[in-house]
């Protein structure tokens, strides 16, 4: 059970290791990009390829989809970046139904793991994968696996790789499941921590915070959905940045430095590598300072 990209690399890695699918459960087909177009979910695409039957359920709490379920008698679910089941449906498999989340839980349990992880400075993360049960993401812990947050990491790069260390997890969950092996161990939640949907207001730039601060949000909120400000009434989002040493001035003013946008945040300086202001394409600075000029006194937010 699965729907976006991230889901992907846990399937292919099934089939290609003996392990294809009776059936895969994926969100309907509804309309994506820009155009609208009516397009399948990249797991839906994946399990075409491989000629696996589908269940695209509107509702997951309709009895006709826990029948359905059913009817495959699946030994195992896996779920990875799916809706929440009721329990009508993760119960029916013989052997118990898991899921990958990516974080090293109970730490960042909910919708956007990967953001805040690198928002809140985090040096180190991973995958773990844990037995379904109706409070989300707090069954107890199969396995799991680490990684650091490298300094060039945004969201972007490490979704791809949690994907595909994910995959590996999902895999050798499967085998120990298939062979009574498990040792599922609770999670602690006194040392649980949250990881909310983001929402507009988390992706708004404070510039009176330090420009570490500010730097990890653009990192973690890079590619998708950005972080952003506004200038002359216009937003604009930032996706790359490199926060500096130099002593600033107003949270907010821009210092256009021959080909660098330079802005004064809560404790230093921080430059602006790549952005994009509302109606025009994403770009690099440079580039962009090519065909604006900021003038004195400009600052960002206003």
């Amino acid at each position: 059970m699965g729907t976006p990209g991230f889901a992907v690399p846990s399937l292919e890695i099934l089939i290609s290791n003996g392990c294809t699918p009776v059936v895969v459960v994926t969100a309907p087909d509804k309309p994506r990009g820009r155009g609208q177009e009516i397009l399948p979910t990249p797991v839906k695409s994946t399990a075409l390829l491989h000629n696996i039957p589908l269940l695209q359920p509107e509702s997951l709490s309709d009895p006709v989809f826990a029948e359905q379920v059913r009817a495959f008698n699946p030994d195992v679910m896996v779920v990875v970046a799916f809706r929440i089941l009721p329990r009508s449906v993760f119960t029916i498999p013989r052997l118990g139904a898991f899921n990958l989340h990516a974080s090293l839980l109970p730490k960042y349990r909910g919708a956007a793991p990967i953001n805040w992880a690198i928002m809140n400075g985090e040096k180190e993360t991973g995958v773990t994968s844990f037995l379904l049960q109706e409070k989300v993401d707090t069954g107890n812990i199969l396995l799991s696996a680490r990684t650091p947050i490298k300094p060039e990491d945004d969201a972007g790069f490490l979704h791809d790789r949690l994907a595909e260390i994910g995959a590996e997890i999902v895999l050798h969950t499967v085998r120990l499941l298939e062979q009574g092996k498990s040792t599922p161990r609770p999670q602690d939640d006194i040392l649980a921590t949250p990881a909310p949907k983001i929402f507009k207001e988390d992706c708004r730039i404070q510039w009176e915070k330090s420009a570490a601060t500010i730097h990890n949000q653009v990192r973690g909120l890079s590619p998708y959905p950005a972080a952003f400000t506004t200038h002359n009434g216009k937003v604009v989002k930032i996706f790359r940045s490199s926060p500096l040493s130099e002593q600033s001035g107003n949270p907010g003013s821009i210092r256009q430095k021959d080909s660098r946008l330079l802005v004064s945040t809560g404790d230093s300086l921080i430059e602006i590598m790549e952005l994009q202001q509302e109606g025009r394409k994403r770009m690099s600075s440079e580039e962009f300072l090519r065909g604006y000029s900021f003038q004195p006194g400009d600052s960002f937010g206003s």
